[in-house]
């Protein structure tokens, strides 16, 4: 039996990731599967518009054998942090391979770049340079590396991925799939577009049934805008000194408490703030941690010291007892944990803008059986 890994943040679950979990089955049919799972807050910054345990509900039912959480703390931050803390999950759960969609899909040429950007002693200085001449981070890349491609959001991730392995020499081996759309398209209308394509229609009100399970549309949350946007107001308002949080850095923090006034909407508040520095995701993602509180003391602290599953089927229970020997793995979360208890507050202002009780589910603590 192979132990395939895959990461996923389902907003929302679609066609498209169907599509993902057939071809790891035909690749390898007697198989075990298991999903580190984004929950409430996403790595560009964004809202699930499906809970964590729906989430989990909706993996399960769709053949994933054991969903694993990725935490609050790693999955709102920067591609390689959110794919090092991944990586180094589904390693811990002895996986032979992590599988992930990529539009150039070569596993070859994603493999080089990994190798450039952490060989190259000049990479990273080249690539401020073309950051601060104010261009994408993709075409930061390819200048930096001195080739003339497009990157693509999935391959940048499949290289942050790939670099993870390499870097702490992990045995997991990746497997690309090839993207059938384009990650930020939002015209098409396939059967199989992206989760910004979807999401765009939901925001429309149009008819999404087409590109997703009927189980997707069981699940879909409505997230209050204007609560979200109060509660961040009230935050940046009242709190002195915002520079102590993630991501609140060079002057970022002054900015805010001068335009917040002037905003009706998280996207007006970013529009004013945002510069050649401060990418509309980077900017989505400081102002989650502000809302959250996550500070940059706390995230020097950070540790993986724990590992939680949200569920699992019989086969992924089965797998999961057989290696709850392993000394290195602790599944029982520690309430002392500064990943746990941020958890607990990303669930708590969560409940607060969709109208859910999520925090139910972190506080019992127990996996959802499919």
């Amino acid at each position: 039996m192979h132990v395939i890994g895959i990461i996923c943040e389902y907003n929302p679950f679609h066609n498209g990731h169907l599509y993902h979990l057939k071809k790891i089955k035909e690749m390898f049919p007697d198989s075990l599967v298991i999903l580190v799972l984004n929950g409430y807050f996403l790595e560009r910054g964004e809202i699930s518009i499906i809970s964590k345990e729906n989430k989990t509900k909706i993996a399960l039912q769709s053949g994933i054998d054991l969903v694993i959480e990725l935490p609050f703390v790693y999955g709102t931050q920067s591609a390689d942090i959110f794919a090092n803390i991944s990586i180094t999950i589904l390693e811990k759960l002895h996986c032979e391979y992590v599988v992930f969609g990529s539009e150039i899909n070569d596993i070859n040429t994603l493999e080089k770049i990994a190798d450039y950007t952490l060989n190259n002693k000049e990479y990273d200085k080249d690539v401020k340079k073309y950051l601060d001449e104010g261009v994408n981070f993709p075409t930061a890349l390819a200048k930096a590396i001195k080739i003339d491609f497009d990157f693509k959001p999935n391959d940048l991730l499949g290289i942050s991925y790939i670099k993870s392995i390499k870097m702490n020499k992990y045995k997991i081996k990746p497997i690309t799939i090839k993207r059938t759309n384009d990650y930020l398209d939002t015209t098409l209308d396939n059967d199989i577009v992206s989760a910004s394509n979807i999401r765009l229609r939901i925001k429309m009100g149009e008819n999404i049934s087409k590109y997703v399970p009927k189980y997707t549309l069981d699940y879909l949350e409505k997230i209050d805008e204007d609560k979200l946007f109060n509660l961040l107001k009230y935050k940046i308002i009242t709190d002195e000194d915002l520079s102590i949080y993630l991501d609140a850095d060079e002057g970022i923090e002054n900015r805010l408490k001068k335009v917040i006034n002037e905003a009706n909407n998280i996207d007006e508040l970013i529009n004013k703030v945002k510069s050649k520095r401060y990418t509309f995701n980077k900017i989505r993602r400081m102002l989650i941690h502000i809302l959250i509180g996550l500070t940059k003391d706390d995230n020097k602290l950070l540790k993986l010291d724990y590992i939680k599953v949200l569920g699992f089927n019989k086969n992924g229970q089965k797998y999961l007892n057989s290696i709850k020997k392993d000394e290195d793995i602790d599944f029982i979360p520690d309430k002392n944990s500064l990943i746990y208890n941020y958890e607990l507050k990303a669930s708590k202002i969560y409940d607060l803008i969709t109208n859910t009780n999520t925090t139910l589910f972190e506080v019992k603590n127990k996996p959802i059986k499919y």
